[in-house]
């Protein structure tokens, strides 16, 4: 073992606690670090690529102090791919195969992100695969024009389907004063229906916040040691239907939990320093976003959700109940339009569409008020296809999870595994 390496090993010993062993050195332990330090830096040259970070606080301090230029990155990101596909795999074991899989992912997506920092540029499908591991397919707007019509017979009335869409939602609003205890009974739900089949690590916790003016509804900042920040956008109305959402998603089983699992399993118990840094351009969010979104479906299975917000969030909310299963069967409907935002946000990123129609075809196809169409147009414009993570990710996820068979238990292992294991988006094949 190098110095460096032996230092390294010392320093997660001691996070993980003295009661763990110092983790066998493996050949993908020095290419391990170097993507740490490479992605640090990289966060350096495009704020917001590096989503979370709890490694050596010395590695963060050298990397804000000394990034290396673009150019310089990209060739340290060639550097570590070649050195990656160098390791002969019949030398590893099976887990430090899916390691050397999972950083090739990782890798691929840094070589893509730093060819975008650099001004080359991707077609959106491109794009997608070289960052997230996946092709998505691109279905013109027309095809979902059905799914419109099955929506507009559910909200039978005059004039255009997105007002009708309106008058409807706005009936489910959160009022703003009893936003937090709703919030908070919905994420106590997600958490107690996670850990009656997930063992949390010791001394998670999070805290709430809510924001405003962003491009995002919910965001899991993770702070390291099973510890989150989750902040909810307040600038649009919260509807009753996103509590439950947002409370698995961002939390329980959702971004919380898989951070707090991987820190707990692979960087501290295994000494893997390539899960303490996320970068967010990269396969681990189609993971990331698909497993909190199927999270939401495993936890409130069936007509569990409608009937949990009916009897208990309703009511919190000051809202009618009896309109519960109108506003679920509406919402149901419209998650099958989830792909016509991949069409638009190519055409709008490849320049086909100006703002102006990217917003009223989103509005359409989303099904959106004009304020969150035009929020929604400001995370295309920051996130560009990272979109794709959400809908298509949590297709793959539940997939490969109700593979496992019917059985809730079955399930919920399997989920365990995804969230909690080096997993990339071909292992969902399986």
């Amino acid at each position: 073992m190098t110095l460096r390496l032996a230092g390294l090993a010392a320093a997660f010993a001691l996070l993980a606690g003295p009661v763990l062993a110092a983790p066998a050195p493996s050949r993908l332990d020095a290419i391990a670090q170097d993507f740490v330090r490479l992605t640090l830096e990289a966060g350096e040259r495009e704020p917001g690529y590096v989503d979370a970070y709890y490694g050596p606080k010395a590695w963060a301090d050298a990397a804000k102090a000394a990034p290396r230029e673009v150019p310089a990155l990209r060739a340290e990101a060639d550097r570590l791919a070649a050195a990656l596909a160098a390791v002969d795999a019949k030398a590893l074991t099976p887990d430090e195969v899916r390691r050397r899989a999972f950083l090739a992912g990782q890798l691929k997506a840094a070589q893509t992100r730093l060819a975008m920092l650099s001004g080359q540029k991707f077609s959106f499908q491109d794009e997608a695969q070289g960052l997230f591991g996946v092709r998505p397919t691109l279905r013109p707007l027309a095809s979902y024009d059905p799914v419109l019509a099955r929506i507009a017979a559910l909200l039978p009335g005059d004039g255009d389907l997105a007002d009708r869409v309106d008058a409807f939602q706005a009936r489910y609003v959160i009022p703003p004063d009893r936003l937090e205890p709703v919030m908070q009974a919905a994420i106590a739900a997600c958490k107690a229906r996670t850990e009656a089949h997930i063992a949390l690590p010791p001394g998670e916790r999070f805290e709430m916040e809510f924001v405003t003016d962003k491009p995002w509804s919910g965001y899991n900042w993770y702070k390291g040691d099973a510890h989150s920040l989750i902040q909810i956008n307040t600038s649009l109305p919260v509807y009753i239907s996103r509590a439950l959402d947002l409370g698995c998603h961002e939390g329980y089983p959702g971004h919380h939990l898989l951070n707090a699992l991987l820190e707990q399993k692979l960087t501290k118990a295994r000494g893997w320093v390539e899960f303490s840094v996320y970068p967010l351009f990269s396969p681990q969010s189609l993971i990331a976003e698909g497993s909190a979104n199927y999270g939401i479906a495993l936890a409130f299975p069936g007509a569990e959700k409608v009937r949990f917000e009916r009897d208990k969030l309703y009511p919190l909310a000051g809202l009618d109940p009896a309109g519960a299963e109108a506003f679920d069967a509406f919402n149901t409907a419209k998650a099958q339009l989830a792909g016509a935002e991949y069409t638009i946000a190519d055409d709008y990123l490849a320049g086909r569409l100006d703002k102006a129609a990217a917003v009223a075809l989103l509005r359409k196809y989303g099904l959106m008020t004009q304020g969150r169409a035009e929020q929604r147009l400001r995370f295309i414009d920051t996130y560009r296809s990272y979109v794709i993570n959400y809908g298509l990710g949590q297709d793959m996820v539940r997939e490969h999870v109700e593979r496992a068979g019917p059985s809730p238990d079955a399930r919920w292992k399997r989920m365990e595994a995804v969230i909690s294991q080096p997993t990339t988006p071909a292992d969902l094949a399986n």
